[in-house]
């Protein structure tokens, strides 16, 4: 059904032109999500798309416009191609068009509407949530507004050119070099493959009309402050004299509970006795009513939450909400779509995705490479997420490309700042395009001092912000802790699990590691789950799953790409939940090297004789420092240089009791590993983990254990890529 209504909607668009579906030049697939089933020209998106300064007088134009795909040097569209849905990006499903545009090509747009109803002196603005990327606005033939930026919301004042009665004709301009050019772009690429997606060019979020007054609120800047029980409120407006007045009510439903009155750019301080506070599980919001002397007025709204890094109980820097350590759990969520690209096919898709992973047991979502509609961040407010918001990376070692950058970013914090979902601002991403990290983050830190800032998720840390952030895959892992920053993982597991008839093509899909069952899969996450929650003892404070759902050839989504299915089962949805309870305490009771080396015998020469026996004499092996390995695999802390096939290693350690509290090793191995203790094989250990790990010792390795001297022996072999090697043994003990 759902797929006979969709094959519906592009033929429609297809007669409307009065030509042939152009044929795909995006990835061959067929699938799409529910939501696309109710999409039709006359039901696009049609909800209120600014719900942090809201009035009720708008209208949307998503629906059918005319389209053009010319030649860049062209100036004016001539001739149309076709219908285009709007706000489908033109190479999507929804679209109806489905076609790629080249860096050298000019996509067009054209409309006509009928202006609203307007009172004497009113202006009428035409906004756009976003288009990719350059973007210049006619209407009636004369030039209204030019863009520069693919994520930031623009407004033009299209008063001037309207006419007195009949239609009123808009044209817009889009150039946009995707991965051909410097600008910020995220995950767009003209050549998708691996990590990289479909390219996204032109209008992908709504186009609205609004009439305003001639002297209007134009922005506002909503500032909580839990410890002093206050919210602050600064307003902007256009056309207004500084000596025009402007009141704001803080509201519970309909009741006021606080007012404030100050001339036009003074702060409206508003206190809030026992002030109720917004949290993931609690996300009360409270209304606000802005209005201007002059006659203008908006709703809106806010939360009040306050996020810092403090010390906890022992000392360790964490995440604190609202005065108190949160472990923050999060998701590492793209908002990609199989039907729409950048763009959702509908409101309630968005929130579902949202709704989700807050019933996987996430508390927190890191969007990644991004920025989605206000609508998004919205819902985020409403169900109670934490949001970690990425700038778009984009190649900025040009001047062109650090001045976009730089332009953007300051958009994108002005659009989205009052948002108390979003919690943290992302500059960078992996070194993509890092430039001047330690300016940016004064400047983030100085211009909105209510968020935390992370200098650079995972690989070029600059040192600066308010947390260390690495990557792990699969992982888990933790940087080492810090006197004044927060230690997190920015991003850990890429399960991967493709399932047939809801992948984007049929074979060579990609997972960080891949498997076939859901049981499989389901096994893998709980392990990496209990790994994390030790890891949290450790002193992580913050973790990002990859990732929500499968994106394009990707599999790693816990969701598959189409959201039809949770590819987890219930046990391991529930192991989520382990990870805010108190956790385990840590003993050491043999040291590894990741801190301090620890001296062990070695040598990359085959022994002979029982090697592993606890009487064997190693006089003739080397001494040296662990771990063992060579520098540059993930997570390794190389003290003594090994770069051959095998290693064989011994260490001797005492025990004053060998009753030990539910004893792990300890270990970071890369490869085979196979641990003897006391003479006895106790482990056998496959593949690599990309960082350190905690493995519970079963009952045969626990019982090997004596009182005074024991023997630890590990042979490695190594095959292919990095190579490390440390051991060692914890007891964790139960809070």
């Amino acid at each position: 059904m759902l797929e006979s209504r969709l094959a519906l909607l592009v033929a429609a668009l297809a007669a409307a032109a009065g030509i042939a579906p152009a044929p795909a030049q995006t990835a061959p697939t067929h699938i799409r999500t529910r939501w696309a089933a109710d999409v039709t020209p006359d039901h696009v998106l049609p909800e209120y798309p600014r719900p942090q300064m809201v009035r009720p007088a708008w209208s949307s134009l998503n629906g059918l416009w005319n389209y053009q795909i010319s030649s860049r040097d062209v100036v004016r569209a001539t001739a149309w191609d076709g219908k285009i849905l709007v706000p489908f990006p033109v190479q999507s499903q929804l679209s109806g068009v489905q076609r790629a545009v080249a860096d050298d090509e000019r996509l067009w747009y054209g409309r006509s509407f009928r202006a609203p109803a307007m009172k004497r002196g009113e202006r009428l603005l035409l906004h756009f949530g976003a288009v990719d990327w350059q973007t210049t606005v006619w209407l009636n033939e004369s030039m209204v507004c030019e863009h520069r930026g693919g994520y930031d919301p623009f407004t033009c004042d299209i008063t001037d050119a309207l006419r007195a009665t009949g239609d009123q004709e808009i044209k817009l301009s889009v150039s946009d070099p995707t991965d051909r050019g410097p600008q910020p772009r995220g995950k767009q690429v003209g050549d998708p493959k691996g990590i990289w997606y479909t390219a996204v060019t032109g209008i992908w979020q709504t186009v609205w009309l609004e009439p305003v007054p001639a002297v209007y609120i134009d922005t506002l800047t909503i500032t909580p402050d839990i410890d002093a029980g206050t919210v602050t409120v600064h307003v902007a407006a256009s056309g207004a004299a500084p000596s025009v007045r402007v009141s704001a009510s803080a509201l519970i439903g309909d009741r006021s509970i606080a007012t404030g009155t100050e001339p036009l750019g003074r702060d409206i301080v508003l206190r809030l006795p026992n002030a109720h506070l917004w949290s993931p599980i609690d996300p009360f919001l409270y209304d606000l009513s802005v209005a201007l002397a002059t006659g203008d007025t908006v709703r809106s709204y806010f939360g009040m939450r306050k996020i810092a890094v403090a010390s906890d109980s022992a000392g360790v820097r964490r995440l604190f909400l609202n005065n108190h350590p949160l472990f923050e759990y999060g998701m590492l969520d793209q908002g990609w779509w199989p039907d729409g690209l950048y763009t959702a096919p509908a409101d309630d898709a968005m929130r579902f995705d949202i709704e989700t992973m807050k019933r996987l047991g996430f508390n927190m979502i890191r969007k990644h490479v991004k920025v989605e509609p206000e609508r998004w961040y919205y819902l985020a407010d409403r169900i109670g997420m934490l949001v970690w918001q990425d700038m778009p990376s984009g190649d900025n070692n040009t001047a062109a490309g650090k001045a976009e950058f730089d332009k953007e970013l300051h958009h994108i914090v002005d659009a989205l700042r009052n948002h108390p979902s979003i919690v943290m601002w992302v500059p960078f991403n992996e070194g993509w395009g890092q430039h001047d990290t330690e300016r940016y983050v004064a400047w983030l830190k100085a211009y909105d001092p209510t968020r935390l800032v992370n200098n650079a998720s995972g690989w070029t840390d600059m040192k600066v912000g308010d947390v260390s952030d690495i990557h792990a895959y699969p992982g888990p892992g933790v940087p080492p802790l810090e006197s004044s920053r927060a230690a997190v993982l920015g991003e850990f597991g890429g399960l991967g699990l493709p399932l047939a008839g809801h992948t984007w093509v049929d074979r060579n899909n990609w997972g960080y590691r891949s498997f076939t069952s859901e049981e499989a899969l389901g096994a893998a996450y709980r392990d990496l789950v209990s790994q994390l929650r030790l890891l949290i003892a450790d002193g992580l404070s913050a973790a990002v799953y990859t990732q929500t759902t499968d994106v394009e050839i990707e599999v790693n989504g816990l969701m598959t790409y189409d959201r039809a299915v949770v590819k987890l089962p219930p046990d391991a949805i529930a192991a989520a939940a382990t990870l805010f309870a108190p956790p385990p305490r840590l003993r050491t009771v043999v040291a590894t090297s990741q801190l301090i080396g620890q001296e062990w015998r070695y040598t990359t020469t085959a022994p002979s004789g029982e090697w592993f026996a606890a009487g064997y004499d190693d006089a003739t092996w080397a001494r040296g420092p662990g771990g063992f390995g060579t520098a540059g695999t993930p997570g390794a802390v190389v003290r003594t240089q090994w770069n051959s096939a095998d290693i064989w290693l011994r260490r001797t350690f005492t025990l004053a009791s060998s009753a030990l509290v539910n004893p792990h090793w300890r270990i970071h191995h890369d490869e085979d590993a196979e641990v003897y203790l006391n003479g006895e094989l106790v482990a056998q250990l496959t593949g690599y983990t990309a960082g350190y790990v905690r493995i519970p010792l079963d009952a045969h390795a626990i019982a090997r254990f004596k009182t005074g001297t024991n023997t630890l022996a590990v042979h490695v072999h190594q095959t292919t890529g990095g190579q490390y090697i440390d051991l060692g043994v914890d007891e964790v003990i139960a809070p």
